[in-house]
């Protein structure tokens, strides 16, 4: 059982605060995405939707002159580290089990390595999925943060995920039953 609904995290006001700043919709689309991965994938697919709810959280706003600067944060960004701690922090906070807001917060700060020297990583499942929702998403020069949702739409969404969860959690207890 879901100490901590998908919905709950949505709607705090600090999940609220920076998924303005880096975009609902592509949150929302990528935690879709992260859904079918984690079927795909056999990744649990509450702590997948969560990370990828929040994977950019971190996410400074470099605006120069009123306008977004795509070079500036390409060179300087540290979204994934700064969106790990406040995701970890935020789910201690609302009574998200404590290994699993653990999971998901290494999940975020692995989502990308645009803010690693040149080298690869090596990832577990979980967060495969959610490096791989996140790129499914991704437009050319940032244009993803950019799309718009309507608050009652993107709320309907979150909840559509929630219940597809909650239905999974209610077939896999009533299978270790049988």
């Amino acid at each position: 059982m879901r100490r901590v609904t998908l919905e709950e995290v949505f709607v705090h006001p600090v999940t609220q605060k920076y998924l303005h700043r880096s975009g609902i919709a592509h949150a929302i689309q990528v935690a879709e995405y992260a859904y079918i991965f984690a079927k795909r994938f056999q990744v649990n697919p509450d702590l997948a939707t969560k990370a990828a709810l929040l994977h950019d959280v971190g996410h400074y706003t470099w605006y120069k002159n009123g306008k977004w600067d795509y070079q500036q944060y390409k060179e300087n960004d540290i979204h994934a580290i700064k969106g790990a701690n406040r995701a970890h922090e935020l789910l201690i906070e609302i009574g998200e089990n404590p290994r699993h807001a653990k999971k998901i917060a290494i999940a975020i700060l692995l989502h990308t390595d645009s803010y690693l020297p040149d080298g690869q990583l090596r990832l577990n499942p979980l967060q495969q999925v959610v490096a791989l929702a996140d790129e499914a998403d991704e437009e050319a020069g940032g244009n993803h943060h950019y799309k718009k949702i309507d608050t009652i739409i993107a709320l309907n969404r979150i909840r559509a995920i929630d219940a597809k969860i909650d239905e999974e959690q209610q077939i896999d207890r009533i299978k270790m039953i049988n």
